[in-house]
């Protein structure tokens, strides 16, 4: 288990970063993550060994006993059907991401088309692209707007570019939002937000050092023309559209919840949407969690924190293989922080899925845009190569160059232990950072 801890990880807590569940003390943690105090978690020990109290090596090996004999206490048809509800509870989950994203592109997916003639200034394209994705609640559909826009001669590849980098940042809110259904519990509430907002906070630190520089000396419009230069024309690239098992998989109950609230008016419907998905992502993460702490325990736990903790770079090519077949990044990091908020993986180890699936969800548009056609498409892929040249150089910088690594692990935990003391802190910083600013910006300068 020495491989699957992440206290080399930087920026970890003593109390989260260990996934065995030790505390700096050497004791066991309770199934909601705390350690135990006082002759509670003693009794048993001193019951064994006498009146001595156990060493650290001690009650380790008795906790991985009792999480031994805690899984072999469950009958097998019990651990066949619990893993079949996990297994439904994903699906329900994913459903409910896709189904938000569906109603927030039923409200305001003509808002982001129109806000799109307003992106001629780089600080308006950087807004509206944060608030753009906020609406549609998909990266991937703002990137390929833009794209699209670019492709037709419509926006410059200078205007596209900011509005791509801002995309980057506005998918991350609905992850929030799964986050938010552990609000009952402060301990699971404070590992869920962390392990979701350093998605957050990593394309931030991205955005604040590539687009002051992409304003100066243009290294993205650069390198991305010397891609499109060498391979405008290719053809055996497959477009992802073909292969999408998981959108095929979900698509009937999309359509089912939108079918049921089409009867209302183009206004409550889609809001009627949005809240049918935030309750089925209240069911699936309640009951996942509850799933989640009786059959991850023993065997089954210490595989899962070897897939995910045993090699960052892997770990972060689940993450990229994972979001190129979803083609969505949100899918991807949203499946995971209930098996953050339960414990079972830590911010730490979530931090490089989360950095693999921001560069999947660029290959998308990327192999979309070679079947482009027309005078204008060439600058089109030259736009979508923008979006990979950008998340290429953000890994770099930030995540193998170890300077800068632990800068977003160390915001998101520190917002993540701020907002379990005070609630209002998340509300303060989603309201103001993705919603205020942005509409701001594009109000004062592009209209104004």
């Amino acid at each position: 288990m020495a491989d699957a801890t992440s206290d080399n990880e930087p920026g970890a807590t003593p109390d989260e970063g260990d996934p065995t569940g030790r505390t700096p003390s050497g004791g066991e943690r309770t199934a909601d993550g705390e350690a135990p105090t006082g002759d509670r978690a003693t009794t048993g020990d001193r019951a064994r060994t006498g009146d001595r109290a156990p060493t650290s090596g001690q009650a380790l090996a008795d906790a991985a006993a009792e999480g031994s004999d805690e899984a072999l206490l469950l009958p097998t048809w019990t651990k066949v059907l619990g893993w079949c509800g996990v297994v439904g509870l994903i699906y329900l989950l994913i459903c409910a991401v896709s189904i938000i994203s569906r109603g927030f592109a039923g409200l305001g997916g003509d808002a982001a088309h129109t806000m799109f003639a307003f992106a001629a200034h780089p600080w308006v394209g950087l807004s509206v692209g944060v608030l753009g994705t906020v609406l549609i609640q998909s990266s991937t559909t703002t990137t390929a707007i833009a794209v699209t826009a670019v492709g037709s001669g419509a926006l410059p590849i200078e205007g596209a570019i900011p509005i791509i980098l801002g995309a980057n940042v506005g998918t991350t809110v609905t992850t929030s939002l799964v986050a938010l259904t552990f609000i009952g519990d402060r301990a699971a509430f404070r590992r869920a937000l962390g392990a979701s907002t350093v998605h957050d906070f990593y394309n931030w630190l991205a955005l604040l050092i590539f687009f002051p520089i992409e304003l100066v000396w243009h290294p993205l419009e650069r390198v991305s023309d010397a891609l499109t230069d060498a391979l405008y024309g290719a053809d055996w690239l497959p477009n992802p559209a073909h292969f999408n098992v998981v959108r095929a998989a979900t698509r009937p109950v999309e359509h089912a919840v939108i079918q049921a609230t089409s009867h209302v008016s183009s206004t409550l419907g889609p809001l009627f949407t949005i809240v049918i998905g935030a309750l089925l992502i209240l069911v699936a993460v309640r009951y996942l969690g509850k799933l989640l702490k009786l059959l991850m325990v023993g065997r089954a736990r210490e595989v899962l924190i070897k897939a995910v903790g045993r090699d960052q770079y892997l770990a972060m090519a689940s993450g990229m293989g994972v979001t190129v077949v979803t083609q969505s990044s949100t899918i991807t990091t949203s499946v995971l922080v209930p098996f953050a908020g339960t414990g079972i993986l830590t911010p730490a180890q979530v931090y490089p899925v989360v950095v693999g699936s921001n560069l999947g969800t660029t290959f998308t548009v990327v192999f979309a845009a070679f079947a482009g056609v027309g005078p204008d498409a060439r600058i089109g892929l030259q736009a979508a190569f923008v979006h990979l040249v950008y998340n290429v150089f953000a890994i770099v910088v930030i995540y193998v160059i170890p300077l800068l690594r632990p800068v977003p692990l160390f915001c998101a935990e520190r917002l993540a232990r701020a907002a379990s003391e005070h609630r209002w802190i998340l509300a303060l910083y989603i309201g103001t950072a993705f919603l205020v600013l942005p509409a701001l910006v594009i109000v004062l300068v592009g209209v104004v």
